[in-house]
């Protein structure tokens, strides 16, 4: 039995081929009749009620299968109309009744109408929307492709989510090419509908007429009942289809449900609803108009209007101070709404009047954003903000890459801001600010710009691209000419989390590196016990992952950090002060994270530093009281600065970050060095790197002699 339903589709489809060839007595075809009714209405309701078309994915083989039995069916009673003299079951028996009244012109010509509106508006329609909708989807695949890259490396999305939403797009493509293709067959359905009539009722009346010897009369009137019943019970399915297919083509906007959607955006402006019915009132007025009729509809609207706009006003509505006076992301999560502040019951005065209330002024948030009034929305989720989604997502995803949690975001709203202003706050003090164009979209410039787009010239603020802000309407174009087209959200987001990654070693605090620690504890008891608080202070373990974290190393695996710090300090007889000879060590330790962070199919690409170079600069350590730093004479440092900045031109085409090989001995000095002047490069030593991973050396640096780049 299990097997029979599994081939169910497979039977049915055999059956409806089946009709083509074997006659069916009339009561079966009433069967079948009902049958291709019903699934045209569940079909209809089907696509009124998803949110998007991939739901009902099946719906151009599902098109091509209900097009094939409705053809069956119609061999069926065309073959029982001509050689049954008209008679082909009861329903389109009474369809035709019921049509005709007793007048064969009148039935004919409404059946004419139905076809006609069909083949002419609904079907013409629905295969414009698809062959559109088709072309460009494939040509947009290029664009959004680029975007889920963007997010993924942004760290937005995580591989999965990245592998999830690349076959959205592809199933997307496949589904509106086959839709493209499937508005043929309804087409096709409407013309051989018509075929099928004129067959029915030429064919079968010159059939009657020969064969019944009836009067001509008689037998036109018997042929045109089943002709229009049968022409009726097959176009009102076909009706149903071409709809349902109209219905899915033009979900792409859509937010929710059909049904949702219609209640959400008509409700939502009451005043054009009671506007059309003071227009109404006024055309009651013209002479022969039917003014209780139009008196009603009037009423009507207006009153519905009325009282939909007073529903709205009544609706508790948040303030901008109070949505996001305290909005804190970092408790919020998705699907919840940010805590608010409760209101303060007295006065401002008398509240601080308590000095335990000023306290409450002098508490720093580790990271803050503020808004500008237009950007507003972005966050409120009463609304559809997703900025608090978001940034839930790139704390799971950041913890997950760096083992690191960053702590609660607070958000909120600033009137000393632009309206499309924002800025970001680490300490309580801005570390960068951005401003987004809510109406577009940011259009990233490729690197071989062929063709420009119009629009707002601006940069992108994470990563200082030039960009443009383009209008909605404009995206699909843009895409085609090459251009990486975002969102304002993910403008904001990918801002915010670039950010947050420069200044993560800011934000872990003494109780933060507590809670890390509590954290390994509960796999390794023993480890910690050992380690801290004796041997390893906690003041030097948050010095050695604040270290880690500058540098963009992750500190995901604690026990490795924690056991090479206890190797260093006991084995190898380091110092505790010698700071920088214990996270060497570490780093040497964890050579497979740092090499995979750098690594691009098997191969590294570093520039080196020449051997002159780096025996130059271990001539200038020098010891102060803090340890050793690298004092270089002012022409040297010149020189490297400048050989840096030409040297750092040659990674601009490659998707791996700027890496420099040194010495272990000179890593964390020639580091020291370039930090202040480029912060993004990483400097690595030969112990950080796996042993199977080959190292590709694109430029050098040397030290050059006084006065040789002038010759």
């Amino acid at each position: 039995m299990k097997k029979l339903l599994n081939y169910s589709v497979v039977l049915f489809v055999l059956t409806v081929v089946l009709l083509l060839i074997i006659p069916m007595p009339a009561a079966l075809v009433d069967v079948a009749i009902i049958l291709n009714m019903s699934l045209s209405m569940m079909i209809l309701v089907i696509t009124m009620t998803i949110r998007e078309p991939l739901e009902f994915a099946i719906f151009p083989s599902l098109l091509l299968i209900t097009t094939l039995f409705r053809l069956g069916i119609n061999v069926s009673t065309t073959r029982n109309i001509l050689s049954q003299g008209g008679n082909s079951g009861s329903i389109i028996k009474a369809f035709g009744d019921f049509i005709l009244q007793g007048n064969v012109v009148v039935g004919i010509v409404i059946y004419l109408i139905i076809v006609l509106m069909q083949f002419l508006v609904i079907t013409k329609g629905a295969e414009r929307v698809a062959e559109v909708a088709a072309r460009f989807n494939l040509d947009a695949m290029p664009g959004k492709q680029m975007a889920i890259d963007a997010d993924l490396s942004s760290g937005l999305i995580d591989e999965q989510q990245a592998k999830t939403r690349r076959e959205k797009i592809q199933r997307e493509a496949d589904f509106y090419g086959s839709m493209d293709g499937a508005t043929k067959i309804v087409k096709g359905d409407s013309v051989m509908s018509l075929i099928t009539t004129a067959i029915n009722l030429i064919g079968g009346s010159i059939i009657g007429i020969i064969q019944s010897g009836d009067t001509i009369g008689d037998v036109l009137t018997t042929y045109s009942i089943a002709t229009v019943g049968d022409g009726l019970v097959g176009q009102i399915p076909s009706l149903l289809i071409s709809t349902a297919t109209g219905m899915i083509v033009t979900r792409a906007v859509a937010e929710g449900s059909l049904n949702e959607d219609i209640s959400k955006q008509f409700m939502a402006q009451p005043q054009a609803i009671m506007m059309s019915g003071v227009a109404i009132a006024i055309m009651s007025v013209i002479p022969g108009m039917p003014v209780i009729q139009m008196g009603i509809v009037s009423i009507g609207l207006v009153s519905g209007g009325y009282y939909l706009g007073r529903r709205i006003q009544q609706e508790p509505s948040r303030t901008t101070a109070a949505m996001f006076r305290e909005a804190e992301a970092g408790v919020a999560l998705p699907g919840e709404s940010p805590q608010m502040e409760e209101p303060k019951p007295v006065t401002e005065e008398e509240y601080f009047k308590d000095v335990n209330n000023v306290y409450t002024l002098l508490a720093v948030e580790p990271i803050e954003m503020e808004f500008g009034y237009s950007l507003i929305p972005l966050a409120d989720e009463s609304v559809g903000g997703r900025l608090i989604s978001r940034i839930v997502i790139f704390r799971r995803q950041y913890a997950q890459d760096m083992g690191f949690v960053i702590p609660s975001i607070r958000l909120r709203d600033s009137s000393g801001l632009s309206i499309n202003q924002y800025c970001i706050k680490i300490k309580g003090e801005e570390v960068a600010s951005g401003e987004i164009l809510m109406d577009y979209f940011l259009a990233l410039e490729p690197e071989h710009l062929e063709r420009e787009i119009d629009g707002i010239e601006t940069i992108e603020p994470a990563y200082g691209i030039p960009s443009r802000w383009i209008r909605p309407e404009d995206r699909e174009r843009a895409e085609l000419y090459g251009y990486t087209v975002i969102d304002p959200l993910s403008v904001m987001v990918t801002h915010l989390s670039e950010v947050i990654k420069q200044h993560a070693y800011e934000l872990i605090t003494r109780q933060e590196v507590i809670h890390l620690i509590e954290n390994v504890k509960k796999t390794a008891p023993e480890l910690v016990e050992e380690a801290f608080p004796q041997l390893i202070s906690y003041s030097l373990f948050q010095r050695i992952l604040i270290s880690l974290l500058k540098e963009g190393v992750p500190i995901k695996d604690l026990e490795t950090i924690i056991e090479t710090t206890i190797e260093a300090i006991t084995e190898t007889g380091l110092p505790v002060k010698d700071l920088d000879g214990i996270i060497e060590r570490i780093r040497s330790s964890l050579k497979r994270t740092i090499t995979r962070m750098y690594c691009e199919d098997g191969s590294m690409k570093v520039i080196t530093l020449e051997s002159e170079l780096e025996r130059t600069m271990v001539g200038a350590l020098s010891k102060g009281e803090s340890g050793y730093y690298l004092a270089l004479s002012p022409d040297v440092l010149q020189s490297l600065i400048r050989q840096m900045a030409e040297q750092l031109k040659k990674f601009n085409g490659i998707s791996q970050s700027p890496v420099i090989l040194t010495s272990q001995v000179m890593r964390m000095h020639f580091y020291r060095l370039i930090d202040q002047f480029y912060p993004n490069v990483r400097v690595l030593s030969f112990n950080e790197i796996s042993n199977n991973i080959q190292i590709q050396s694109i430029g050098s640096l040397k030290l050059e002699k006084p006065g040789a780049r002038g010759a």
